[in-house]
């Protein structure tokens, strides 16, 4: 099995999938465990995933779905860690953290779809099959997370 294209692949996608996951458990190592499982996987089926449309989905999809287990495991955390180091713009970094309370203050399920849908950029479907749910539950979810994040920045802006 040729890994053409592999090294490639993880340049280009190993640190939005690791950052999204970092979000998502709250956690920086073992976002880090769950990404390098989930490269590992793909390298496995190196060929198969290769020749899919959006290679980049499938392995969100397998990320997402060790991270879905290592959630049921434990209850919420408290706060979430920055996915990287903090930018040199004050503005940017207040909207960071302001983001960052607000993502952390949602349950573990809506914050792993707002992450899906708009940090990883998968579709509505890519994100049903990513959770493991109906795509209808993947827009309620979504919907009631954005009205709790419009909450929570309307009162920080205060």
């Amino acid at each position: 099995m040729g890994v053409e294209g592999f090294d490639d692949f993880v340049a280009v996608h190993y640190e939005s999938v690791r950052r999204a996951l970092t979000v998502v458990l709250g956690d920086v190592q073992r976002a880090e465990d769950v990404t390098q499982e989930a490269f590992a996987q793909a390298l496995r089926r190196w060929s198969a995933v290769s020749a899919m449309e959006r290679p980049s989905a499938w392995l969100y999809v397998v990320a997402m779905n060790r991270a879905r287990r290592d959630l049921r495991r434990e209850v919420r955390p408290t706060c979430i860690a920055r996915p990287g180091p903090p930018g040199d713009i004050a503005g940017a970094v207040a909207t960071s953290v302001g983001i960052e309370t607000a993502l952390a203050s949602l349950a573990p399920r809506q914050r792993a779809v707002v992450v899906l849908r708009y940090l990883a950029d998968l579709s509505t479907a890519q994100v049903a099959e990513a959770m493991g749910c109906a795509e209808g539950t993947v827009k309620s979810t979504l919907h009631a997370a954005l009205v709790h994040l419009r909450v929570e920045m309307k009162e920080d802006d205060q």
